[in-house]
């Protein structure tokens, strides 16, 4: 079975999010806290061969008119140090407003801002992943 993995690159964490079996929907996983390109690769591994991901989904941050802004650039080259390193397909999906849409999500659900930071990039990543299942879904 194919499991996708969707990632939330940050300067500082990656939120990452894994596909259920049937591609229906995304869950959670874990927030990387990034140390050096090296550690936040092998942490990447460690999902993929546990969960068997087949392809990666990374949000890609873009400017409000579209183009990729100097987040986006970020995003681009950590994927392709990546992509040296593991040997999946990877596909974009455009990341605007998920950051927002997951802080008014939790906001709403009532929760702390401390437990907010500590779950705010995974929540991206979900968010990411399903926009593209969503986006995909009859040509998976």
């Amino acid at each position: 079975m194919d499991r996708l993995m969707g990632l939330d690159v940050g300067d500082r964490t990656i939120g990452v999010a894994v596909s259920d079996l049937l591609m229906i929907t995304a869950q959670g996983v874990t927030t990387i806290k990034r140390t050096n390109i090296k550690n936040d690769i092998n942490e990447l591994k460690k999902i993929i061969g546990e969960y068997q991901v087949t392809k990666i989904v990374s949000g890609l941050p873009k400017m409000l008119d579209g183009t990729v802004g100097i987040q986006g650039e970020k995003v681009l080259a950590f994927i392709e140090k990546m992509k040296q390193h593991i040997d999946l397909p990877v596909e974009f999906e455009d990341e605007r407003f998920t950051t927002t849409i997951s802080e008014r999500m939790l906001i709403d659900a009532d929760v702390k801002r401390k437990k907010r930071k500590e779950v705010i990039d995974k929540l991206a990543a979900v968010q990411i992943l399903s926009g593209y299942m969503q986006r995909t879904k009859n040509k998976i």
